[in-house]
């Protein structure tokens, strides 16, 4: 317990879990542009001498705007055809001037456009076009053939595939959902025929791609703005001064330049915020940056954190849970079944399912790591204390032990063994899941492999998976070591 209590001191004196919040939180989505404009954000509110904090590339629109109305995050940037076509879908808003009074019944406001239209599109190759006489989306119905790949939160949105496929009478059959940045792999090399764009995307200069026209007008005006709190313009004016600078700034031509900046030539996206809002702001405007060392250490202590945090936590509970079900029969085939449940779960939808109850960050985490640790140290233990042969139970009876001391002194002795290989697969598992916790603000090596696939980057992408296996396999020798120090001799023998 002391060590435990010692570890958890020396994890919060490094950073980890931060004593003090910032005074304002932005966010972005998990793509480039938002991270850029996130980064210009941060950059320009840091300049007016606020303490200010990014928490970049969180998962979809969906949890974004629930982490802003729970107060998680202060700020992030938006489009209005999403904040339109998506996050205000049910109140059928046509007209963008109404949306500063729907957004205040949610203590939400926006900014004024930032100068840039990003709009949905689809597009192909262009000699793939050509060959095929594709010029407009009207023209994709006579090609069923076609695979069409669009990302994963466009196959499902308001504005996305369902209505685009019901507004021109779509035939294609093929149609896979994906990460955004993959998309792109797949139409380069020739698996996927038509994919989901952003017109801002740098990609598509560099793809030779054709946006077919959209004949219909399905897709909105997505007009990029900033959301933000409305309590932020009572607790720091300055931060919504800093975000009002960038209004009308930012060119369609400039946001394709700084995305091509940072996903073609591979600049840090920091690094090109920093120089943009310093052309606005009129003052020079130091980028913050960290080493791949200091990522690689912070990224450590962050995963390192969270899995011992939900580790303990689980042992605390499925050890009692695991003795209680070997001792009642009826009683541990519910406890079995619930905690098997949880594990069927899928794990993403677990870490969603935590963020109405704890927000974003490394507590719903932690919480959604606990639930999946949960099963492999009950199972072990149940059957480590049901495995116990009778005799040895019945020479424990024939000495009037009572049944504490038998519990103590020689049932759990007998299936340490057991228990200590549930809490050995629940750490590998705990460990190679807690990389998704960087979807919900988590961070931890999980943070380095999104931004790896976000950019392409196989070398970014291995900073974080190795490590992450690194850790694993240290996880399996210390648990080797503990097994002998633990085990008694007779009993590991």
């Amino acid at each position: 317990m002391k060590m435990v209590a010692c570890v958890l001191l020396i994890l919060l004196a490094a950073g980890v879990v931060p004593l003090a919040a910032a005074d304002v939180k932005l966010a972005s989505k998990k793509f480039t542009e938002s991270v850029i404009l996130g980064e210009i954000g941060r950059a320009a509110i840091s300049q007016a001498g606020i303490e200010t904090e990014h928490r970049r590339e969180l998962g979809g629109t969906r949890v974004i705007w629930n982490a802003l109305l729970r107060g998680d995050i202060d700020a992030y940037p938006e489009y209005s055809g999403t904040i339109m076509r998506e996050i205000l879908a049910k109140h059928q808003i046509n007209d963008p001037r109404l949306l500063d009074s729907v957004l205040a019944e949610y203590g939400v406001a926006k900014s004024a456009p930032l100068g840039f239209n990003n709009t949905y599109a689809l597009g192909l190759r262009r000699a793939r076009a050509a060959e095929l006489g594709l010029n407009k989306i009207s023209d994709l119905r006579d090609h069923p053939q076609l695979a069409l790949g669009f990302s994963n939160e466009f196959m499902d949105r308001g504005d996305g595939w369902p209505g685009l496929q019901r507004e021109y009478n779509l035939p294609q059959a093929d149609v896979r959902g994906l990460d955004h940045d993959l998309a792109y792999r797949g139409i380069a090399d020739g698996s996927i025929d038509v994919i989901d764009v952003y017109s801002t995307d740098a990609e598509i200069r560099y793809y030779d791609l054709l946006t077919l026209q959209d004949d219909r007008n399905y897709f909105p005006e997505y007009q990029a703005v900033w959301l933000y709190r409305r309590d932020l313009a009572q607790r720091f004016p300055a931060a919504i001064t800093a975000l009002e600078q960038f209004e009308g700034a930012i060119p369609a031509d400039t946001m394709i330049a700084m995305n091509a900046a940072v996903k073609i030539d591979r600049r840090p996206e920091g690094a090109v915020a920093a120089e943009f809002a310093a052309t606005v702001l009129g003052t020079e405007i130091q980028a913050r940056t960290r080493s791949f060392w200091g990522q690689l250490w912070n990224a450590t202590l962050e995963h390192i954190f969270m899995v011992l945090v939900s580790m303990f936590a689980a042992v605390l509970l499925a050890v009692p849970l695991g003795i209680a079900a070997a001792k009642q029969q009826r009683l541990g085939q519910v406890l079995l079944a619930l905690v098997g449940i949880v594990q069927t779960i899928p794990s993403l939808a677990l870490l969603v399912f935590m963020i109405p109850l704890l927000g974003i960050g490394t507590m719903p985490a932690i919480a959604a790591l606990f639930l999946y640790s949960l099963l492999p140290i009950v199972r072990n233990t149940h059957a480590g204390l049901t495995d116990i042969a009778p005799d040895i139970r019945e020479s424990a009876l024939a000495l009037g032990l009572p049944a504490r001391e038998r519990l103590l002194q020689i049932e759990l002795p007998l299936a340490a063994r057991s228990i200590l290989a549930g809490i050995k697969t629940s750490a590998v598992i705990n460990i190679g899941t807690a990389t998704l916790g960087a979807l919900i603000g988590a961070g931890g090596y999980g943070q380095a492999i999104l931004t790896g696939i976000r950019l392409d980057d196989m070398a970014l992408i291995f900073s974080g998976a190795v490590p992450a296996a690194g850790l694993a396999l240290l996880a399996q020798l210390l648990f080797e070591w503990l097994e002998r120090l633990v085990i008694p001799r007779g009993i590991s023998a």
